[in-house]
């Protein structure tokens, strides 16, 4: 059996035009600016218009990826898409980004993990390169969650925002790649962050519209307590099983749900403010897109480069969470 590395060796990202600042919400929704920095660190996030939709914005990502690393479309493999907010129920978005990127020599397919999807899918495709299954898979986080909220409800509606972020794993050197990475869920806190209408359980009739089962419920105290300890665990958990400490480490790009639980994981970890990425000001929580967005500005601004180690750390709906450690 094979045993080569597997390594992120492009990436990109896209969002919409649309922005809906913290300005604009406090017209439609009893909130204010001065309510939603200190409880989210949020100031804006990106909007879709009506008529867009999540694969558009995952293939605009994908095709930068491919192209930053010396590909072409046709050289991937597999493409898996993470995503919570798909084009439709079927076929998957991961399929339609198949089509849209002319990638025909690609599977598709989609995983459902809610922010920590983009995890998942690196960790999925990394063991199918280290086994020589595959040589280069396309992972995607992609996301139009602004069309699931519920501008009634004041403690979602501020929080989230649309976007798409890619990497494309392929072999990487030796002594580079990905040195560790988990993935684990726990659904005994299922109602912590959870859109029950919809599915097969309740399905989609005039009482679950009515009732609004079918946008993003949450319960932010509960989960807050769950997300910091699943982040910084599993992140030591990373540290210890590659044989590094937090000291080694060069950046740290958590998911990007809300301030305050990036500066507790930073805290429960030790490692500084300045090794910490925070995009969420700009951005709010794009669910799983918030790790690959967040990882190609890090490298568009210098802030990852090769020889860099970095952590990634996600926590979502559930409960999932994960963690990986890159070096680049």
């Amino acid at each position: 059996m094979s045993n080569i590395n597997a390594g992120i060796i492009g990436t990109g990202h896209s969002y919409p035009d649309g922005v809906l600042t913290n300005a604009d919400l406090e017209k439609i929704v009893d909130t204010s600016d001065e309510w939603i920095t200190s409880r989210t660190g949020i100031k804006q996030r990106h909007k879709a218009a009506d008529n867009e939709y999540t694969s558009q914005f995952g293939s605009k990502a994908a095709l930068q990826a491919i192209e930053r690393a010396g590909l072409t479309p046709e050289d991937v493999d597999i493409i898996v898409c993470a995503t919570t907010t798909p084009d439709q129920i079927m076929p998957s978005t991961g399929a339609l980004i198949q089509a849209q990127i002319g990638a025909k020599n690609a599977a598709g397919m989609d995983v459902f993990a809610a922010c920590s999807g983009f995890i998942y899918g690196v960790t999925m495709v990394e063991s199918m390169i280290r086994t020589g299954q595959i040589r280069y898979a396309l992972v995607i986080g992609a996301e139009v969650l602004t069309k699931y909220v519920d501008y009634t409800d004041r403690s979602t509606c501020v929080i989230f925002g649309d976007g798409a972020g890619a990497a494309v794993l392929g072999p990487v050197a030796e002594n580079k790649g990905i040195l560790a990475t988990k993935i684990r869920s726990d659904g005994r806190y299922e109602e912590q962050l959870y859109a029950p209408g919809g599915g097969t359980k309740l399905g989609t009739t005039h009482e679950t519209i009515d009732n609004r089962e079918h946008f993003f419920k949450m319960k932010g105290n509960e989960l807050f307590k769950v997300a910091v300890r699943s982040m910084a665990d599993i992140s030591a958990e990373m540290l210890a099983k590659a044989g590094y400490t937090v000291d080694d480490v060069d950046i740290v790009i958590p998911h990007q749900a809300n301030q305050r639980i990036t500066d507790a994981v930073a805290s429960r970890l030790g490692v500084p403010e300045e090794k910490v990425y925070s995009n969420i000001a700009y951005h709010g929580n794009t669910s799983s897109a918030s790790i690959p967005i967040a990882l190609d500005e890090c490298i568009e601004q210098g802030k990852v480069k090769e020889g860099s180690l970095v952590l990634m750390t996600a926590f979502g709906g559930g409960v999932t969470w994960g963690g990986t450690l890159v070096r680049f």
